[in-house]
C-alpha cells in the first residue's frame, strides 16, 4: 500500500518551522492527522488516549459543579474536547501560543475541531501559557477549578528552554496561586514516572499522583505508555478568604 501525505497547512513560527498534514496509516488502514516541528514528531491523531486521559483523569479530581478550565496546550484538541465532555465543566479556556495551531480549530481542518469551537464554553487564546502562569493572577479571579497542561514532552525535556522554570517548586507554586481553593493541576509527559519530579509535586501540592496510562500501538503491534501527573492546591477556601480580607486591609 503506498502512503500518501496531505500538507494542511504549513508556517513559520517562533519555535520553528510548524506543519500540520493528514495521511494514510496502513498499519490501521485509516487516515491520520500528525503535527511536526521542524523535522520532529510533536503529535499524532493516531495516540490520543493519553492526552484525553489527561483531562479524565484531572477533572476526576476536583469537586463540585460549574467548573472553570484552563487547558495549556491546544495542539490536535482531544484534551480539551474530553474536557467539554465532562458536564460540570462551565468554561473552557485553551491557551496555545501559536496562533497557527488556533487557525486550524477555527477552519475545522481536525476531526474535533468543529466540536471544540462551536461549544459556547470554549474560548481559544494566543497567548503564553507559561508567562502567565509566571505572572500574578489578576484580583478579581476566583482561580480554576482545573489547570490541565500538555504543551512540552516531560518536566525534563521542553519544546523551549523557556519552559524549564516551571518544572521546579518556584515555578509550581507561581501556577498554583492561578488555582481555585483545593483546585487540580494534571500534566501530560511523554517520559516514565519522574522521581525527581515528584518529590518536586508532593513539596507544593497534596494528593500527587502519576498515574501510567498504556495504550495499544498499533505501528509497534505492543503497548506504549505516558504519564498523567495529578495534584491538588494546598490552599483552602477558608486560608483564602483570610488571604483576601489582608489585602483589603492593608490596601
Amino acid at each position: 500500500m503506498i502512503t500518501r501525505f496531505e500538507e494542511l497547512d504549513w508556517q513559520k513560527t517562533p519555535i520553528g518551522e510548524l506543519t500540520l498534514r493528514r495521511r494514510t496509516e496502513p498499519a490501521v488502514g485509516q487516515e491520520i492527522y500528525e503535527v511536526r516541528l521542524g523535522d520532529e514528531y510533536l503529535m499524532s491523531s493516531l495516540f490520543t488516549v493519553a492526552e484525553e486521559e489527561l483531562s479524565n483523569l484531572g477533572l476526576a479530581a476536583v469537586g463540585g459543579d460549574g467548573l472553570s478550565v484552563l487547558v495549556g496546550g491546544l495542539g490536535l484538541g482531544y484534551t480539551a474536547v474530553a474536557a467539554l465532555r465532562d458536564e460540570r465543566v462551565a468554561s473552557l479556556t485553551v491557551v496555545d501560543r501559536l496562533g497557527a495551531v488556533i487557525s486550524w480549530h477555527q477552519r475545522r481542518l481536525l476531526p474535533v475541531s468543529a466540536e471544540l469551537v462551536d461549544d459556547p464554553r470554549t474560548s481559544l487564546v494566543e497567548d503564553d501559557f507559561f508567562a502567565l502562569v509566571r505572572a500574578a493572577p489578576r484580583e478579581d479571579h476566583p482561580g480554576y477549578s482545573a489547570i490541565l497542561l500538555d504543551v512540552d514532552h516531560s518536566p525534563r525535556h521542553q519544546l523551549d528552554p523557556t519552559h524549564a522554570d516551571l518544572y521546579t517548586a518556584d515555578g509550581l507554586r507561581a501556577l498554583d496561586r492561578h488555582l481555585a481553593a483545593a483546585g487540580v493541576f494534571a500534566l501530560w509527559s511523554d517520559d516514565p514516572p519522574d522521581e525527581d519530579f515528584m518529590g518536586l509535586m508532593h513539596s507544593v501540592f497534596d494528593d500527587a499522583v502519576a498515574h501510567v496510562v498504556d495504550f495499544a500501538n498499533a505501528v509497534t503491534g505492543g503497548t506504549s505508555s505516558n504519564t498523567v501527573y495529578v495534584a491538588r492546591s494546598r490552599r483552602t477556601a477558608d486560608a483564602d478568604a483570610t488571604a483576601g480580607h489582608a489585602q483589603k486591609v492593608a490596601s
